[in-house]
């Protein structure tokens, strides 16, 4: 299998994701396990499965290779978010062990998937290192912002750092805002989620000075969404290519105002399947290949 994905927005050639039918499991798996996962409510899974065909029918129609990820036991619902355990870069996966408790064995599975089409591991961060895959943002291929908070820590992205050294130029750290605690998700991909090399959907309020006005200076133009939208899972913009997007359906907003900049806007419906979890489309998909 090819591999390569230091871009958040070239064409995917390749993509992984994972069916609620194998993270899920079924109603019953989800009564006695949503609260664990602090999602918000219990997700109706028939409606769900109903939700992601809808959103899998998309990635069909505009990706070439789609690759599915095998249900497995060493792993919970949250599996479903199939970004978050790794990063493939041009030379190899990085795999996580991931801030949130119930999660750290995704990679495990992850890891042993990917090998088995021909994916290569590039390395490991190790305890006490922290690291998560929203937190991991490519600005461009030798440039990488990375966020700091309770799912990624200093030691992970130290470890980041040495396993990447050789082929990235920049790193920015960005401190992430204590927002709702540290059971809540929130990833640096929560605040930004670029759609183009110059363009990018962003929540203002969570966004540090430093990193704002750094973007804005690289001549990225930024997308505003407002308070209700952003609750709503409406930061959370998946490139297919530049400026072809998908995005949970109910946030009209956001949705006019990248349809305005040109995009081509696709969305689902997404109130029990992603809203619950609080995983939009980036957090349901691992590029593996970008153009």
């Amino acid at each position: 299998m090819k591999y390569g994905c230091q871009s958040m927005v070239n064409k995917i050639e390749s993509i992984l994701i994972k069916k609620p039918e194998q993270a899920f499991i079924s109603q019953d798996h989800l009564d006695n396990n949503y609260k664990a996962y602090n999602y918000i409510g219990c997700p109706n899974y028939k409606k769900s499965v109903e939700e992601y065909d809808i959103f899998e029918n998309i990635i069909k129609d505009n990706v070439e290779n789609v690759y599915h990820l095998p249900e497995n036991n060493l792993v919970g619902l949250d599996s479903i978010y199939a970004h978050d355990s790794l990063k493939v870069t041009k030379h190899g996966a990085i795999y996580f062990p991931m801030g949130k408790k119930l999660r750290q064995n995704e990679r495990k599975a992850t890891e042993e998937f990917l090998k088995s089409k021909g994916v290569p591991t590039l390395g490991y961060i190790e305890a006490p290192g922290k690291m998560e895959g929203g937190d991991v943002v490519w600005i461009d291929e030798k440039t990488v912002a990375i966020g700091c908070g309770y799912r990624t820590n200093y030691e992970g992205i130290e470890q980041f750092k040495a396993l990447t050294k050789d082929f990235i130029e920049e790193y920015i750290i960005v401190e992430t805002p204590y927002a709702d605690g540290p059971d809540a998700c929130l990833h640096l991909m929560s605040i930004i989620s670029l759609v183009d090399k110059d363009l990018a959907v962003v929540y203002s309020k969570y966004m540090p000075v430093v990193f704002r006005n750094y973007l804005i200076e690289r001549g990225i133009k930024l997308i505003e969404v407002d308070d209700k939208e952003y609750d709503y899972l409406g930061c959370n913009v998946l490139a297919l290519a530049p400026r072809k997007v998908v995005i949970i359906d109910g946030v009209p907003n956001i949705t006019k105002k990248l349809r305005e900049e040109g995009c081509e806007v696709f969305t689902y419906p997404g109130k029990e399947v992603s809203y619950r979890g609080t995983g939009g489309p980036t957090c349901f998909t691992c590029p593996i290949t970008r153009e």
